[in-house]
């Protein structure tokens, strides 16, 4: 068990972390910031906002004791206090450095065990350095002189209540001989200290606040949230009651106004038992006398129901209100705005296309539009893997954009808009070569997804929307960037979780436009519940189009498939209980004249689904269902009713999906079992014999033929000697490299179309680029070797 000074410093660290990620987003952005402002005072004005973040990330890394932080945050601090003086050129090699030292410490916050500090310290001692030694420009001069100047106050020992003794200041692991002057830092913020206006940052929880701004835990916020949806089920349960008890008064209506229709045959019965009271008593006067009193109690009965329905009306009526406003309410707290993902793009988009030996200019509209928090989070990994398609395949370099007549910077575009119906519409474009519909199909008859005669039977559209497919890349060679055809599948497999719609559109020599349209927020929506086999369903309202009643004459089969014209435009026609293999209960639907239909869209696809009946509308709570059912086909959830009844919440995108398989299921190519039981053949070259055996042992567990060599000379030779399914070879090895062996691979006519996958430890782009000039299909860099990615290549491969 922990102890309080234990459980303080856990607390402690844990609220450090948010803090410092702020304060490293912060610095990131300034500095892709920097690249872009022309003027010396915008330049000037970021550089004080970075060097402050630097400093107060300094001053609370000391009191978590992460000397290491403290270290490369006390020399960054160094260098943007000189480029406040104008003692450092900013260059484009000055950002990369101090970008790298943002990502160094953000390492040393989450695994600081296993990093090393020695070698960004290196380079920025090497700034400090030729700053220390240079004259500040006569811009910066002028602008120091009109500058007051700050003291920076002596700091104050911690109150003796501190349970946590900050750590004694480390200096910093340089072996230079004297640093650089430095500028007085900022005073050190006190507890009612005010951040400058140029950073707005929320304060803790504490009892007395200070600000109209808290921080939470969004954990706790997620469990308020939660608490506030299953309110929901309390309020449909409400209104559930109130329908049955209407439904009740409604029966006692009809059996009272019953009751009434006889008042006069009973007034004249009872009339006769007066008359001769023993002869009625004898003949039945205990009987009418029991209808009386029954008539009485109905007509009590009927008052109280009718009460205790004007009581349910304004109960459910109240507890509705209020969670729909709680429900509001919580949906506001955890609304995010776009800026809070989108700010780490830039970063990333920087990164790839020095990586790649690309200029790229990114463009962000909209990124004040609001998000449900759990959507912008899933949604990190499908804008980088999209973005990293744009850089690698999409934008050429600029020798090539210049000979086509373009601009020699390439141009990505983020532009995100608000939709009607509680829609968020986001799009992804780039300026570059576009996705070349044919190089897709072949692909994907590569693949054995397509055979030649559907490849050439499909539009250019439907060719394009391959890419989402597992598998299909156009990427000549496989790297730790692109080209193993899976990131667009897993922006696809997002967005539809998320309850989303992902198309393209794209020109060949103009560039890409990604369309992702999403929900606003999670959990609650208007939903549609309809019948089809005895069984119920729920479809979200947002995806209903229209609802139809179809005649059975006017379904016309085109091309094997049924369709319907509505509004002078054919639709695809289906049998819901057919797409979700519902069975039938004695349906004979070739004997009706008319069908229920509702017309469905996902995106820019429509279909018509036929169904038994459609039986209300109202607010839908969605359910997982669970991690083992994370990704059910059809299925998007589930819903419990007012009544306690569970209904299953249908996933429109897939809905449509299979629709199309069903009426017309595409021909796949598949291999002989003799074929998948053959063992593959693969050739290792690589003369560190640690290495070769080392790959060698992995193919072999994997179920594969290895034979290795020691050298390029060695590996052509039995590469022309016998048959092999894959090469594995090394770059710099002696006799001859990897380079000049995969080029004379290439060159002879029994080899040429043999897979090659380098894995070296040369990562430069210009090796990279070397790699694909020469014709192999994987580069893997050995820094970064892990042995289910080779596997999972080769796969690929062969």
């Amino acid at each position: 068990m922990l102890s309080k000074e234990e459980e303080f410093f856990k607390e402690l660290l844990s609220m450090y972390k948010i803090e410092a990620e702020e304060h490293l987003k912060a610095i990131s952005s300034g500095l892709i910031d920097l690249e872009k402002v022309k003027t010396p005072d915008e330049r000037k004005g970021i550089v004080e906002v970075v060097y402050r973040e630097a400093h107060s990330l300094k001053g609370a890394s000391r009191a978590v004791n992460l000397g290491d932080v403290e270290t490369v945050c006390q020399s960054m601090e160094s260098v943007f206090s000189m480029m406040k003086r104008g003692n450092i050129e900013q260059t484009a090699d000055l950002i990369d450095v101090l970008l790298k030292a943002v990502d160094i410490i953000d390492q040393l916050i989450n695994a600081p065990e296993s990093t090393d500090i020695s070698a960004i310290m290196s380079k920025l001692h090497a700034v400090e350095e030729k700053g220390g030694s240079a004259e500040p420009s006569p811009e910066a001069a002028a602008q120091a002189a009109d500058e007051p100047e700050i003291i920076e106050q002596p700091e104050k020992e911690p109150p003796a209540r501190n349970t946590v003794k900050p750590a004694p200041e480390e200096k910093p692991k340089s072996a230079k001989a004297s640093p650089p002057p430095k500028e007085p830092e900022p005073p050190q913020e006190t507890e009612n200290a005010s951040e400058p206006a140029s950073v707005s940052q929320p304060i803790e929880v504490q009892k007395t606040l200070v600000s109209d701004t808290i921080r939470i835990a969004t954990a706790k916020l997620d469990s308020l949230l939660l608490q506030a949806e299953e309110m929901l089920a309390a309020k449909l349960t409400a209104e559930q009651h109130n329908k049955d008890l209407r439904a009740l008064s409604t029966e006692l209506e009809q059996w009272k106004k019953r009751w009434e229709s006889y008042d006069s045959e009973i007034s004249q019965v009872k009339y006769g038992a007066d008359a001769k009271k023993e002869q009625s008593r004898n003949n039945g006067g205990v009987l009418v006398d029991f209808l009386l009193w029954n008539q009485e109690q109905l007509k009590s009965l009927d008052s109280r129901v009718n009460d205790l329905t004007r009581i349910s009306d304004n109960n459910a009526r109240l507890l509705g209100g209020m969670v729909n406003n709680l429900l509001e309410d919580m949906k506001k707290v955890l609304m995010l705005p776009f800026s809070t993902l989108l700010k780490i793009l830039p970063k990333v988009v920087r990164d790839l296309s020095r990586d790649q030996g690309k200029d790229v200019e990114l463009i962000v509209r909209g990124s004040t539009i609001e998000i449900d928090r759990r959507i912008l989070e899933e949604l990190k990994d499908p804008f980088i893997h999209l973005l990293r398609n744009c850089v690698d395949h999409g934008l050429e370099k600029p020798g090539e954009r210049n000979k086509n007549g373009k601009p020699a910077t390439g141009t990505i575009s983020i532009s995100i808009s608000q939709q009607s119906g509680n829609k968020v519409e986001i799009l992804i474009n780039d300026d570059g070569r576009g996705i070349d519909p044919e190089k897709v199909r072949k692909v994907a008859i590569k693949k054995g997804l397509l055979s030649e005669a559907d490849a050439a039977a499909m539009s250019d559209e439907d060719s394009r929307m391959l890419i989402f497919q597992s598998d299909v890349s156009t990427s000549p060679i496989i790297t730790d960037i692109s080209g193993r055809g899976l990131g667009m599948s897993i922006v696809r497999e997002k967005v539809i979780k998320l309850g989303g719609t992902l198309t393209l559109e794209s020109e060949v020599g103009l560039g890409t436009t990604f369309k992702i349209l999403l929900p606003v927020t999670l959990a609650t929506f208007r939903g549609i519940m309809i019948e089809v086999y005895g069984q119920v369903f729920v479809i979200p309202t947002v995806n209903v189009e229209r609802v139809l009643r179809i005649a059975v004459d006017e379904i016309k089969t085109v091309e094997n498939r049924e369709t319907v014209t509505i509004d002078g435009k054919p639709l695809a026609l289906a049998h819901l209980g057919d797409v979700l293999n519902v069975p039938k209960k004695n349906q004979t639907l070739q004997q009706v004249e008319f069908h229920q239909g509702m017309l469905l869209n996902s995106g820019d696809k429509q279909v018509i689904f036929i169904i038994d009946r459609i039986i209300s509308e109202q607010e839908v709570l969605v359910k997982s269902l669970g991690k083992q059912l994370s990704r059910v086909r059809n299925i998007a959830g589930a819903t419990i009713l007012g009544t306690g009844k569970v209904v299953t919440i249908l996933n429109v995108a897939d809905l449509i999906q299979s629709a199309a398989r069903l009426n017309l299921a595409p021909t796949r190519v598949s291999k002989t079992e003799e074929a998948k039981l053959e063992k593959k053949s693969i050739l290792v070259a690589e003369d560190s014999i640690t290495s070769r055996t080392l790959l060698k042992n992995i193919l072999e567990s994997a179920g594969y033929r290895v034979k290795t060599t020691v050298d390029g000379v060695d590996a052509l030779t039995a590469a022309r000697a016998e048959e092999f399914d894959l090469v594995v070879s090394d770059i710099e090895m002696p006799r001859m490299n990897g380079f000049d062996l995969v080029a004379s691979i290439r060159a002879d006519n029994r080899t040429a179309d043999l897979p090659v996958i380098l894995v070296t430890a040369l990562e430069s782009r210009e090796d990279r680029e070397r790699g694909i000039d020469v014709g192999a299909n994987a580069y893997i860099v050995k820094r970064s070797f892990d042995q289910s990615n080779l596997l999972d290549v080769i796969r690929k491969l062969i």
